[in-house]
């Protein structure tokens, strides 16, 4: 996890959108446990009650699950269910500001594929 924190948002928001994206991202998988709330706070220099906070965020969005005497650990699905969160707010918000701008500019497909980026990467179907 990166380290710097920014005033744009509460400290706690940023730590649970960085487990978001470890999750999305495949870094964390289903079952896998997340660091104890002391070692995060300690590492981060943070609050632990603000660590805390972040996680219960988690927790309420149903991507953590709290196991007593355990700790804390991503849900079986969380990916799935984050990604397809994740399209859809995608095509709603993002998808017609994207629509607009192609049309303003006159962009054709044949372009715009041409420009794609060529990383080598495979796309990860379902996830």
């Amino acid at each position: 996890m990166e380290t710097n924190w920014n005033d744009s948002q509460p400290i706690y928001r940023q730590l649970r959108d960085r487990v978001v994206a470890m999750i999305l991202e495949g870094v964390l998988g289903d079952g896998d446990p997340l660091p104890s709330v002391r070692t995060v706070a300690a590492e981060y220099r943070l609050n632990p009650l603000t660590v805390l906070k972040g996680y219960q965020q988690l927790v309420d969005e149903q991507l953590v699950e709290k196991k007593r005497g355990r700790g804390m650990f991503i849900t079986d699905g969380a990916r799935v269910a984050l990604m397809k969160g994740e399209r859809q707010r995608f095509v709603e918000e993002e998808w017609p500001k994207i629509v607009a701008t192609i049309q303003r500019l006159n962009l054709d497909t044949a372009d715009l594929l041409a420009a794609m980026p060529k990383d080598g990467k495979e796309r990860e179907e379902g996830k």
